[in-house]
């Protein structure tokens, strides 16, 4: 059988009718969690259909950048930062598990379009799905990266126990976007490609294969009588910069510290208010928009 005729079959065996209120919408998405475990399944296996390497890629892609980021960035500064190649690696992978689920789930309602107009099912499940699955795949990484983390000598330190932490706020913050993006893709199908530049830009702005900390040597922007630092207007616009530091401080560390450090609470706290936000305006967005999704697809 299928993986998506095991995923029709799911839906008629779960309930149809919809429910109203936050509440009623927590319970019909519980009701429908066997549906959503099909869902991940099928991601699963389309991601890895027909594939040589299959979760060897997943594993190989962020040591072969990293290879390639470390040779370039040994001549251009990356010698001054300590343990570069776990530097580099905390901070991709988070970024591999954001991009792609991100990606993932902005195309999650138009590559089901064949399920949605034959039965009812709450459509949240779909960029829900795109999240989980890529953070099974993420799993797979952190296990390359615990490797280097202790081939390195730096291991792992009482506050690694931030790291669930960060990734529910990561988790909040990728689904609002994508369910935001999805949504408004089935009405204007070049949201995708806009999303391809974008996320290239975006790549570049969060400190990835450079530490947080750059942005405090720059100048401030002054516009009239308001002086803005450049690494605080960083974290307010790029939720994905506050995201990677988190990773990378109880990690790896900062710039001036020879291990892993302690995360500020309050930091992570304005991080996930953040990210809730964006999280409320993405869903809001989905639910109006959801029911005329059969007519344009």
């Amino acid at each position: 059988m299928s993986a998506d005729t095991e995923m029709y079959e799911s839906s008629k065996n779960a309930p149809t009718a919809g429910s109203s209120g936050v509440l009623g919408r927590v319970r019909e998405l519980y009701e429908y969690r066997y549906l959503l475990q099909n869902l991940v399944v099928r991601d699963l296996k389309v991601r890895y259909k027909n594939s040589f390497l299959g979760v060897v890629w997943s594993l190989l892609n962020p040591l072969l950048l990293m290879v390639v980021f470390s040779l370039v960035f040994s001549r251009f500064g990356g010698a001054e930062i300590r343990q570069y190649s776990v530097f580099f690696l905390v901070g991709l992978m988070p970024w591999n598990f954001f991009s792609g689920a991100l990606l993932t789930g902005t195309t999650s309602i138009t590559n089901s379009s064949g399920i949605i107009k034959k039965v009812y099912f709450p459509r949240e499940l779909l960029p829900l799905s795109a999240i989980l699955s890529n953070l099974v795949n993420f799993g797979f990484t952190l296990i390359v990266l615990l490797i280097f983390l202790y081939g390195s000598g730096i291991g792992l330190t009482i506050h690694a126990l931030w790291v669930p932490v960060i990734i529910v706020i990561q988790i909040v913050f990728t689904l609002g976007l994508a369910m935001f993006l999805g949504a408004i893709n089935v009405f204007y199908r070049d949201v995708l490609m806009i999303l391809d530049v974008v996320m290239l830009a975006w790549f570049f702005l969060t400190p990835i294969m450079y530490p947080f900390e750059l942005f405090n040597s720059m100048s401030p922007l002054v516009i009239g009588d308001l002086v803005l630092e450049p690494a605080r207007v960083m974290r307010w616009l790029n939720p994905m910069a506050s995201i990677i530091d988190g990773y990378r401080t109880v990690l790896w560390g900062n710039m001036t510290s020879e291990g892993p450090v302690s995360m500020d609470a309050l930091f992570l706290l304005r991080t996930f208010v953040t990210s809730l936000i964006v999280f409320v305006v993405g869903y809001v967005t989905f639910m109006r928009l959801h029911g005329k999704f059969g007519e344009k697809l």
